[in-house]
């Protein structure tokens, strides 16, 4: 297949291998097998049950962080194959990009950092890289995936270099790994990775104004004067003048993807011939990203976000259930750290092994790695005094 790719694709077959040796595989290629064991995780199914805006138990129609991811990983998919990248690394990214969300998306990750804020910290993007290299333990010879020096390093760095962020202590995972086993934490990723950065942004602010219909929170009448969707939504309704608001939604938002997609195919088509990279190598020594929305679209979106962030991400539905997030989060996080014996075995065995800072990060590795619903019941058989069950 390698020949079909273009001059700054990654190669699967001259990939730099993983850190631990293993026989290839006869049927798939390494980032194929890497994105496999992604799929294969417990962190990949829990996040069926992990908020993406609206808790799970709200509806079964909303997206959640596996149905998110799903997306991320179509778009990403379409637009390799269309830039002629490696689509199976590229899909290998977009899928393992939010295992390290906890529960009750944002709201958890931001309690989360306050109770963790003197034991070292908590960032998702830190917590999936552990979970992929060392909280799945699923094969007897090493902990971890054992995933691609190409996949780790775009999980790593997809939103661009990391270096500012490893003075902070939530990033000593990184830094630690790094020093074994160096990913160039200082360049850009592969275009692959930018590829499945850039799906991200077009997946959740597309879904996001189709459940933010969908759930009553704002209308197809208030998105019309909004950035790129308003007049997506006056074409779609000129084309169809009879259609119900349910189809305009749902083609609006179809055409909107295209539009997203179809941009960064030319902006990207556009950077490859103005600074003539010809190898992968060449895309990690760029001192600017080369996949990337074209200026109007960048502004376009950032006026879409301000009206997501105003009308959505704020309401007041929305903040009700961050505030209950948070606080049953923290309550389990104090109760956890004072009485630990509460925990399961296993997680006693592990909570008490290594002063407070490991009691802390175990804590917080398994709260962390709860769904919704899970962590929902665990507070109910915490705190309320009744028949556990």
């Amino acid at each position: 297949m390698s020949h079909d790719l273009a001059p700054i694709a990654e190669i699967a077959a001259a990939s730099r291998g993983r850190r631990f040796d293993e026989a290839s595989s006869a049927a798939r290629t390494p980032f194929a097998r890497d994105r496999d064991r992604i799929i294969h995780t417990s962190a990949f199914r829990r996040l069926k049950e992990k908020t993406q805006v609206f808790v799970a138990h709200e509806g079964d129609q909303f997206r959640t962080r596996l149905t998110h991811s799903l997306e991320v990983a179509q778009i990403a998919r379409s637009v390799a194959t269309a830039l002629k990248l490696d689509p199976d690394l590229t899909e290998a990214i977009a899928l393992a990009h939010d295992l390290g969300h906890p529960p009750f998306g944002h709201a958890g990750e931001d309690e989360l950092e306050i109770q963790m804020k003197a034991y070292g910290g908590f960032d998702h993007n830190v917590q999936t890289f552990r979970v992929i290299t060392e909280l799945e333990h699923r094969y007897p010879t090493f902990i971890g995936l054992n995933l691609t020096w190409e996949t780790l390093e775009g999980i790593v760095k997809h939103n661009g270099p990391v270096t500012s962020k490893l003075g902070s202590p939530a990033w000593k995972a990184i830094v630690d790994y790094d020093a074994a086993y160096p990913l160039e934490l200082g360049g850009w990723a592969s275009a692959e990775a930018q590829v499945a950065a850039l799906s991200d942004d077009i997946a959740y602010n597309n879904h996001d104004v189709d459940d933010g219909v969908e759930a009553g929170i704002f209308t197809l009448d208030e998105l019309t004067d909004v950035a790129l969707i308003g007049p997506i939504v006056r074409q779609v309704r000129a084309d169809w003048p009879d259609l119900s608001a349910r189809l305009v939604r749902l083609e609006a938002v179809r055409r909107m993807i295209g539009a997203m997609v179809g941009d960064v195919i030319e902006e990207t088509g556009r950077r490859v011939a103005k600074t003539g990279v010809a190898s992968a190598t060449d895309v990690r020594e760029l001192d600017h990203a080369l996949v990337a929305f074209s200026p109007k679209m960048a502004a376009d979106l950032g006026q879409l976000r301000l009206f997501l962030t105003e009308r959505m991400y704020r309401h007041w539905k929305v903040n009700r259930t961050r505030s209950q997030a948070r606080r049953l989060l923290s309550e389990m996080f104090v109760l956890f750290m004072n009485q630990p014996d509460v925990l399961p075995p296993e997680w006693f065995v592990k909570a008490t092994a290594d002063g407070d800072l490991g009691r802390a990060r175990t804590v917080c590795d398994y709260i962390a790695g709860m769904t919704d619903r899970f962590a929902i019941e665990e507070h109910r058989r915490l705190f309320v005094l009744g028949p556990w069950g």
